[in-house]
């Protein structure tokens, strides 16, 4: 009887563990065998006209060991010759910044190799392969929005501006043609002037429709600006590239220009944008923009907040602790959620929205 009661406890020990076994969804026995994929890149397989001052992006379908892409594992050439570029990997995009404009008309070959892994240490089945060719000529400089009135403003709303908890805005807010009475949460005092007003959460003044003159004219001419500034954005012809990312710009690393979409944009990851001090980017966006929590977008080699332009034909919002930079030029309401904070202008023809933000030029 004892041996036997020792033969169960010993089956169900192995039963216990057999189960625990079956129930793993960790790398190893039982876990993650399926290989990586290539869903989608920048440029498409066989693409023409590509601006020299173009960035490959490469999507792959799961997350990726951010140490296995590298120069190694992913490059550019031109024939035989090497294209210095700068790698980078962020969420599930790898960037290739070339280090100098490519050269016009010319095929360009870029190479993912099966040296590439998955976080369950899965390669690529086979190396990818695809070229592009670039456009025949360098791009015109696109010419910055002119914001007039607008720009005098880091904040500018037609239909109100409120805020909850403690927000921090360095510059100008305003809001017409609604009143004062539409702007919210900010404890206004009016100076003995009566042409603008202060706060603690502004450094600078507040303006409204209803304060004294000039203030009343010289809001319509802001909102007038603004509207003009918006319209301009979004008549802007002949696009850098269109439909981006299928509308999931996250990860991605993005050269100057001018980029359209039919639909929203989703800001899941973080966002680069890479250029010089003069270079210009018009997002041209005719839904929703959306960024999710923790997400940001980020200025690299010198480029200037006040060169990114972010039109939207729907409503902006910005979730929890996200961070954006450039001009928001916004149809509708902008919504930024606890946290979230802009390098920039939030000039919106509806409403606007904050909840202890920081907002600055």
């Amino acid at each position: 009887m004892r041996v036997s009661r020792i033969i169960l406890l010993a089956l169900v020990l192995i039963g216990t563990l057999l189960m625990a076994g079956c129930g793993s969804t960790s790398a190893g026995l039982g876990g993650d065998t399926t290989a990586p994929v290539v869903s989608s890149t920048f440029p498409a397989t066989s693409a023409t006209a590509v601006a020299i001052n173009t960035n490959i992006n490469a999507v792959f379908n799961e997350k990726m060991t951010p140490s296995t892409i590298s120069g190694t594992t992913f490059s550019l050439k031109q024939g035989t010759t090497p294209i210095a570029c700068t790698v980078t990997y962020t969420g599930k995009v790898a960037n290739l910044v070339p280090a100098s404009n490519l050269v016009t008309n010319a095929i360009y070959d870029v190479t993912i190799t099966t040296g590439v892994k998955d976080l369950a240490g899965n390669s690529l089945t086979t190396t990818k392969n695809w070229s592009f060719t670039t456009a025949g000529s360098a791009p015109a400089a696109l010419a910055a929005v002119t914001l007039g009135g607008a720009g005098n403003f880091v904040a500018l709303s037609k239909a109100g501006i409120s805020s909850t908890g403690t927000t921090s805005i360095v510059g100008n807010i305003g809001a017409s043609p609604i009143g004062s009475t539409a702007i919210t949460g900010f404890g206004l005092i009016m100076d003995s002037t009566n042409t603008f007003a202060i706060s603690s959460l502004v450094t600078g003044k507040v303006y409204a429709s209803d304060y004294t003159a000039p203030t009343p004219a010289d809001m319509t001419t802001a909102i007038s600006d603004m509207e003009t500034a918006y319209t301009n954005a979004a008549g802007r012809t002949s696009p850098t590239a269109t439909e981006l990312g299928a509308g999931d710009i996250s990860g991605l690393t993005i050269a100057p220009g001018l980029y359209k979409w039919g639909t929203g944009v989703l800001i899941a990851t973080d966002v680069v944008l890479n250029g010089s001090a003069t270079d210009v980017w018009i997002f041209q966006i005719a839904g929703n923009l959306t960024m999710s929590p923790g997400a940001r977008v980020t200025l690299t080699g010198g480029a200037l907040a006040s060169n990114v332009y972010w039109q939207t034909g729907g409503s902006v919002r910005l979730d929890t602790t996200t961070h954006i930079e450039g001009t928001l030029l916004c149809m509708t309401e902008i919504t930024l959620a606890t946290g979230a904070t802009v390098k920039g202008r939030l000039l919106s023809q509806t409403a606007l929205t904050l909840d202890s933000n920081d907002v600055r030029q």
